[in-house]
C-alpha cells in the first residue's frame, strides 16, 4: 500500500472525525478529570415555552442530545434508539428522561420541537430546548459539542456531535453513550449507572 494512498485514508478519517466532532471533544473521551467537566450551566426554553435551566437534570437520569429537527439521519436515529430504551428500562424509566437541545435555534422553536418530539417512537420522558443563538451555543460549549452549519439558504445543515451524554440525577457527567448504540446497549449503560447510585461515574 503505497504511502500517499495511506495519507488519503489519514485524512478522510480525520474528516469524519471532525464532522461527528471525535475531533473536537477530545475532552469528552478523556481521562476522568476531562470527562468530569462535560455539562454546565445553560438557560433555554423547553418545548411548551417554559424556562429551562441545568436544574432540569436533577432528580433524574439524563440522557442529554444535541440535535436539530431537520437532522437527516443521527437524530431521529438516536431519539428513536433511545425511546425504545426507554422501554427496556420497564418501571425505572420513571427516572429517566431524554434531553434534546437543538443546535439549529433559528429553525427549532418551542413549537417545532413540540411537534417533532410527539413522534411515538421517541422518548415519552422528553424535553426539547431552544433559545437564542448565544444560549445554545452557551449550552454547547458546556457539553464540548462540536457544531458547525454547512450550507447556505433555507436547506443548510448542521453537523454536530453524535454523542450521548449520561448524567446523573445530580445533574453531573455519568458517561458517554456512543453513536448507533443499540437500545438494548442504551439500556445497559443506564442501568450499569442507576446500579451504581447518582454518584456514578460511568457506565
Amino acid at each position: 500500500m503505497s504511502r500517499g494512498f495511506l495519507v488519503i485514508l489519514a485524512v478522510l478519517a480525520l474528516a469524519f472525525a471532525a464532522i461527528t466532532g471525535l475531533a473536537v471533544n477530545k475532552g469528552v473521551l478523556g481521562p476522568p478529570e476531562q470527562t468530569a467537566a462535560v455539562g454546565g450551566p445553560f438557560h433555554l426554553t423547553d418545548q411548551a415555552g417554559r424556562p429551562a435551566d441545568q436544574d432540569l437534570l436533577k432528580g433524574r437520569w439524563s440522557a442529554v442530545f444535541f440535535g436539530y429537527t431537520n437532522c437527516p439521519d443521527a437524530c431521529p436515529t438516536t431519539l428513536f434508539a433511545l425511546g425504545q430504551a426507554e422501554k427496556l428500562l420497564g418501571p425505572k424509566a420513571v427516572t429517566f428522561q431524554t434531553v434534546f437541545i437543538s443546535v439549529d435555534p433559528a429553525r427549532d422553536t418551542a413549537p417545532q420541537l413540540a411537534k417533532y418530539l410527539s413522534n411515538e417512537a421517541f422518548p415519552r420522558h422528553a424535553y426539547g430546548l431552544t433559545g437564542a443563538e448565544a444560549q445554545t451555543a452557551e449550552a454547547a460549549r458546556a457539553y464540548k459539542v462540536f457544531v458547525q452549519k454547512a450550507g447556505t439558504g433555507a436547506d443548510y445543515a448542521v453537523n454536530h456531535s453524535t454523542f450521548t451524554y449520561l448524567m446523573n440525577p445530580k445533574g453531573r457527567f455519568a458517561c458517554v453513550i456512543p453513536y448507533n448504540a443499540t437500545p438494548q446497549e442504551i439500556a445497559a449503560h443506564v442501568q450499569a449507572a442507576m446500579a451504581q447510585g447518582s454518584r456514578a461515574a460511568s457506565c
